[in-house]
């Protein structure tokens, strides 16, 4: 599997070099002679600075387009499987699978499904911890709907947890994409929620460790 930088991480990388070089030669005009403390405070400067760059890793993963089922669209856990009434759309019942991302986790979010968006909107909102329930509705966040070959609706968010404050997301009404296309990335801890049709047989189970464009969420019958 090859491994790439992520586009949006780049900014953040080069800022956060430049504070740590920043503070370093502070440190060292204050106390010039080199101490274990100093040893101890680079060491630490470059786990720092290694977990950030190592945050915005963007895995390339093939993935063959299938309609009859929904890729995982992030990396992390599931911890809701449950029938919903879903307010924001569809204002009726769905099953909602939500996986949630920590911090150690790949950020990126890819397309579970093949189609054209049809809806898209991003919600201003709250930060509570992005495995809570409440999150989906009340968090920063970004839905997308996107209607497949066979007319099905999916939905799918992008929602903001404690540490995480920017979500980046590339869809556009009346667009079309690929099941497996980059859909964005939220910086520091997340969770990817999707609203699946009720006879969708789900293939996931909670607490299980799911992989973004390799494990499948759900079949359609």
């Amino acid at each position: 599997m090859k491994i790439k930088l992520h586009k949006e991480g780049y900014p953040v990388i080069t800022l956060v070099l430049f504070l740590l070089l920043a503070i370093v030669v502070v440190i060292n005009l204050i106390f010039p002679k080199q101490t274990i403390i100093h040893y101890l405070l680079y060491l630490a400067g470059f786990i720092f600075y290694f977990f950030v760059v190592r945050f915005f890793r963007n895995p390339i993963r093939e993935v063959s387009p299938d309609n009859n089922i929904v890729l995982c669209g992030a990396d992390g856990k599931v911890v809701v499987i449950e029938d919903v009434e879903e307010k924001e759309y569809f204002k009726s019942k769905r099953k909602q699978v939500s996986v949630f991302m920590s911090p150690t986790n790949v950020h990126v979010n890819w397309f579970p499904v093949s189609g054209k968006i049809k809806y898209f909107k991003h919600n201003h909102g709250f930060y509570f911890i992005a495995s809570k329930p409440k999150s989906s509705e009340e968090n920063e966040r970004t839905t997308v709907v996107v209607e497949t070959e066979n007319k099905r609706e999916i939905m799918f968010r992008q929602i903001a947890g404690t540490v995480a404050r920017r979500i980046v997301c590339y869809a556009k009404e009346s667009e079309s994409f690929l099941q497996g296309d980059e859909l964005g990335i939220i910086k520091f801890g997340s969770r990817f929620d999707i609203f699946l049709p009720l006879d969708t047989e789900i293939k996931v189970e909670l607490g299980q460790k799911v992989t973004g464009c390799e494990t499948v969420i759900a079949k359609f019958k």
